[in-house]
């Protein structure tokens, strides 16, 4: 029995509804009240459920949505990153969606409204049908389900306009509208090898997308393509030269969850030459966290013969530096406010940007926390009040946090770990006292914050 066939028995589906809210592993355990019920996939749709209500709510609120295995339920995009790329794919104008690694389809369904027409291709059979049972469910009216591969659909297409074909589409003869249409292409390459371990690096994904570029830009008008938020935006963006033209760094409640790369076929133009035979061209850098949006564009060396494979990037590997101006005193540091640059903004290592945008004073060189006299509307990230400023000076400590007996504590810069200057501290963790640990000109401090 097929999913939507299982989905479809009527005992399965009530013994779902009715038991949705229930934990799973008692639920496994049950021994009555299961008869002609199809246990294993009830199962499954009831995690799969309980997880598409903070995931993608949505899809939790859809009556009659399959859930696919677990495995692709965790890899999927969240309905929050999902929305977003939409907003990049409305931007432009083509008529014609495709996505070539479809999976569960979350992307696709979100960013399917923006289209005349959108095309799903996954070779995954089983994907494929819940992919078609579910955009039904959604009222996607404008879809289509290819059950194939998407590098061979792609090598189709590339078939398709050196022919000057204008065929229909067709799901059989792997074919699009018009030849005259340029569609918006989307990939997510799998980022786990034959044996499921992950991968990173963008030519070990399936497909791999590297050595497409050049025939994706011969069919396409524009593709968005989402890679691991681990690799440095930097190398992946040369990497795709002379194609890049935007960059995206996609945080949800300040956890890094993805890198997209908008890549075009039009010519890039230079904004200066460098030294050699580089050439600086801008591209567009947007850095979003929930609603929190800061871009601006970004110009470096995008030569594509220097251009190496993106790695992931090691710890600190983007400690991009903020120039620092005249020393603080400690008397204007007290009462000023702490501002805390969220995860994108990290991950783009774009501080000195960051403090010329909002008049904010970096801390020191690579501790990446910046003051501002007062609160700084619009800054993308927290922002504390400091009540008090300690060395690491035991006398000093003692009367500083006198009357401390528990706090919240970020290290930035510093040569200890959170855990580690809690255990020195002898501080609980929690309540309502941030305690940020860094190295301002030079010393070891901690600033004794609130939330603003």
């Amino acid at each position: 029995m097929n999913d939507i066939s299982a989905m479809n028995n009527e005992a399965t589906r009530a013994f779902v509804l009715s038991h949705r809210n229930d934990d799973v592993r008692q639920l496994a355990l049950r021994g009555s009240g299961t008869d002609g019920v199809n246990l294993p996939f009830a199962l499954n749709q009831i995690a799969g459920w309980q997880m598409a209500r903070t995931k993608l709510p949505t899809y939790a609120a859809t009556d009659g949505v399959v859930y696919p295995p677990h495995l692709n339920m965790e890899q999927c995009s969240s309905e929050a990153t999902a929305r977003y790329k939409a907003r990049i794919a409305e931007r432009h104008q083509a008529s014609l969606l495709i996505d070539l690694t479809g999976g569960f389809g979350i992307d696709f369904s979100f960013i399917a409204p923006c289209f005349d027409h959108a095309v799903y291709v996954e070779r995954n059979e089983r994907l494929c049908a819940i992919a078609r049972h579910n955009f039904s469910c959604l009222g996607l009216a404008n879809t289509e389900v290819v059950c194939g591969d998407g590098e061979d659909y792609l090598h189709q297409l590339r078939a398709q306009v050196d022919s000057g074909s204008t065929q229909p589409a067709s799901a059989a003869q792997f074919s699009r509208p018009s030849s005259s249409t340029s569609p918006f292409i989307f990939i997510d390459p799998a980022r786990r090898d034959a044996n499921g371990h992950k991968v990173f690096g963008i030519a070990d994904c399936t497909p791999d997308v590297l050595s497409l570029k050049d025939e994706l830009m011969f069919v396409a008008s524009c593709v968005m393509l989402k890679l691991s938020p681990m690799l440095d935006w930097h190398a992946a963006a040369r990497a795709f030269a002379p194609y890049c033209r935007e960059v995206h760094i996609v945080s949800v409640g300040n956890e890094c969850k993805e890198l997209l790369l908008v890549l075009s076929p039009e010519p890039l133009a230079p904004s200066s030459t460098l030294s050699g035979d580089g050439v600086a061209s801008s591209i567009r850098l947007v850095c979003a966290n929930d609603a929190e949006i800061f871009e601006q564009a970004v110009s470096f060396d995008l030569t594509p013969s220097f251009a190496p494979e993106p790695i992931v990037a090691p710890a600190e590997a983007n400690r991009a530096t903020a120039a620092i101006s005249e020393p603080f005193s400690a008397d204007e540091v007290v009462g000023a406010s702490l501002c805390v640059p969220n995860a994108s903004i990290m991950k783009a290592g774009i501080f000195t940007a960051l403090a010329q945008k909002f008049g904010v004073r970096a801390v020191d060189r690579d501790s990446h926390l910046f003051l501002g006299q007062q609160k700084v509307n619009g800054f993308p990230g927290r922002q504390f009040r400091i009540m008090g400023l300690t060395t690491m000076n035991k006398r000093e400590l003692r009367e500083r946090l006198a009357g401390i007996t528990k706090a919240n504590i970020a290290v930035r810069n510093f040569p200890l770990s959170a855990d580690a200057l809690r255990k020195r501290l002898k501080l609980k963790d929690g309540g309502s006292c941030y305690l940020f640990a860094t190295t301002m000109q030079g010393r070891h401090v901690i600033f004794i914050t609130e939330p603003l």
